[in-house]
């Protein structure tokens, strides 16, 4: 396939020299299968019925890839083996617990995992990459206008309890997330693109976009799992965080529409999850009885449980990754760029404390530190220093169109120290109106990668005449803490979508629980940008301004972005269909067959 005929062909159909019709034909003779090439019309055709390529009433309807065509496409991608054997076990370990099994209050990586399972969006997201697809929406069309979408729902889906899924629950999930006592970290995203949401009928719901934009489906449907009306409905919004359907402690209360049922969560030893035999999409029925999410002491007892064949599936940490292959290859072991990093965040509410509020400081605090060491050593050739705030897979990863490049310079910190008006106390540690520089760091317990980097950073803060004091804490009480501001700094990574878009994390209004901003970082130049972000509906402008703003918390060291990191997991030989990848890392679990005996 000549991938450069192809992009010659889209162009035609874009310009109006190529029908569609023409185009599937051609593409299809290119060596394309039908639904890639059904996919790379619609987009083409989307693009240019925007009201930026013709004016707002006299554009076409456009129709999202629909979910025939989603699941042509990720076969192709991956060529799944038809399994040997169904039913049996598939033990997932990791070191650190979930937070909530409610999808509305989820803010982690790994609770998401356990609600993606049991619960669905209105959309959701491709492992092919990255993309809108499908979801409890068999398809959505966006209206001449570009700005009012509206959504299908399949007539299929069932709540667990065997309620049908309908357009209530939609609408319902949507007021959980945007009520003034509402507990969601996605409020502060949802709301900036919405401009309303209603009813149709029992299975079409419509959302209203303030204005049009590249990326309003991903940042609205795409933002949550829905909730069932039925089972939610009598508790207050601000109530959800302790109700017993959140914590899992009353699992008929964690009724969903997915794959999954929930069975139970253990708190600090596993979650359960079991097939849902009545799933609703049975071309997408799992085929293993049971996943277990496992949690165990730390990494090495994560990855011994694999050697051992204990569990399944583990998280390699990045020092055993290549011993691991060569003294497991019968194991897989996959490495993949991601679109997370690591990185630590500074408080910045000046009614706390103003250790951090000099940008300075900041500043200095990445300067003393040699990131390619930690790249290298600590995650042994597994990331690259960060540059910019964009991570790899971002549409936005732009490192040479970075203003500041952080390079280890330690003289560089202790200068900018000088000018902040820090000086060297009796014991090496800077001292300012009587205030030592010297602050706990708090981390996530259990982290073999943590145990080598946070005595680096320690060191290399120490001699420049900075005092951090590390504590490990438990992952959850760290997210608690972080939210409520009770912290000085903290170590920890975090995960974004494909589009570039960061405003969640840094925008004024997107302190928790409204959003990300645990820094309590402003800065109005940075949201006005953030905002136009959203409303570009061309491509290489609105890169160009997700560029411009990541300069700008980057130059104020909003937040200190170490590595670009990729992941790293292994699977047991008896797991097949393992596919995990830097835009989900257990997507392929419902397609995951073991060998049994």
């Amino acid at each position: 396939m000549n991938r450069f005929e192809i992009d010659a062909l889209v162009e035609q159909l874009r310009n109006g020299n190529l029908s569609r019709r023409g185009f599937m034909r051609r593409a299809t003779a290119l060596g394309l299968s039908g639904a890639a090439a059904g996919i790379l019309a619609r987009n083409a055709v989307a693009q240019d019925a925007t009201p930026a390529a013709s004016p707002a009433g006299t554009g076409e309807v456009t129709t999202s890839v629909t979910r025939e065509e989603f699941n042509a496409a990720l076969r192709e991608a991956y060529q799944f083996e038809e399994p040997a054997s169904t039913g049996g076990q598939l033990i997932h370990t990791m070191t650190t617990d979930i937070a909530t099994v409610n999808p509305i209050l989820v803010s982690d990586t790994y609770s998401n995992w356990i609600t993606g399972f049991v619960f669905e969006g209105l959309v959701g997201g491709s492992p092919v990459d990255g993309t809108d697809t499908p979801g409890l929406a068999d398809y959505w069309e966006i209206g001449a206008d570009g700005v009012t979408y509206t959504f299908y729902l399949t007539k299929d889906a069932k709540w667990h309890d065997g309620e049908p899924v309908t357009a209530d629950d939609i609408i319902f999930s949507f007021d959980a997330v945007l009520a003034e006592d509402s507990l969601s970290v996605r409020k502060s995203t949802v709301e900036q693109f919405l401009k309303e949401y209603k009813k149709i009928d029992d299975y079409t719901v419509q959302l209203v976009a303030k204005s049009p934009s590249a990326v309003f489906v991903a940042n609205t449907a795409g933002q949550f799992q829905i909730v069932p009306k039925h089972i939610w409905e009598g508790v207050p919004f601000g109530e959800w965080n302790s109700d017993p359907g959140s914590t899992g402690q009353d699992p008929s209360r964690v009724i969903g529409s997915g794959p999954f049922k929930f069975v139970e969560w253990a708190l600090g030893d596993h979650v359960t999850l079991t097939k849902n035999a009545d799933y609703w999409d049975q071309e997408n029925l799992p085929v293993i009885d049971e996943y277990t999410y496992r949690v165990v002491a730390d990494a090495s007892s994560a990855l011994a449980s694999l050697q051992t064949g204990e569990s399944d599936v583990a998280e390699v940490p990045f020092s055993q990754a290549n011993p691991l292959r060569e003294s497991n290859p019968e194991l897989q072991v996959n490495d993949f760029d991601t679109l997370a990093f690591n990185f630590y965040i500074t408080n910045q509410d000046a009614s706390r404390s103003d250790l951090f509020t000099d940008v300075k400081v900041r500043q200095a605090l990445h300067y003393a530190l040699d990131r390619d060491l930690i790249a290298q050593t600590v995650y042994q050739g597994f990331a690259i220093r960060a540059d910019g705030t964009q991570p790899v897979l971002s549409v936005a990863y732009a490192p040479d169109r970075i203003n500041t490049i952080y390079l280890y310079d330690p003289e560089k910190s202790k200068s900018l120290l000088d000018e902040a008006g820090w000086v060297a106390g009796s014991d090496g540690i800077r001292e300012k109106d009587g205030v030592r520089l010297s602050f706990e760091c708090t981390y996530a317990e259990a982290s073999a990668t943590y145990e080598q980097q946070i005595p680096y950073m320690q060191q290399a803060w120490r001699e420049v005449g900075i005092e951090m004091i590390p504590a490990a804490i438990p992952f959850p009480t760290l997210l608690d803490n972080n939210d409520a501001g009770n912290y000085q700094m903290s170590v920890l990574g975090f995960t974004w979508s494909v589009d570039g878009l960061q405003g969640d994390m840094f925008r004024c209004s997107a302190v928790p629980p409204a959003g990300f901003n645990m820094m309590r970082y402003c800065n109005e130049d940075y949201d006005k940008l953030d905002a136009a972000s959203q409303v570009e509906l061309d491509d290489q402008k609105r890169i160009d301004i997700l560029i411009e703003a990541s300069n700008i918390v980057n130059d104020e060291m909003a937040a200190g972005i170490n590595v670009f990191r990729k992941s790293i997991y292994g699977g047991s030989p008896r797991v097949h269909n393992f596919f995990p990848n830097g835009y989900s890392n257990v997507w392929w679990v419902q397609y995951a067959w073991v060998e049994q005996g």
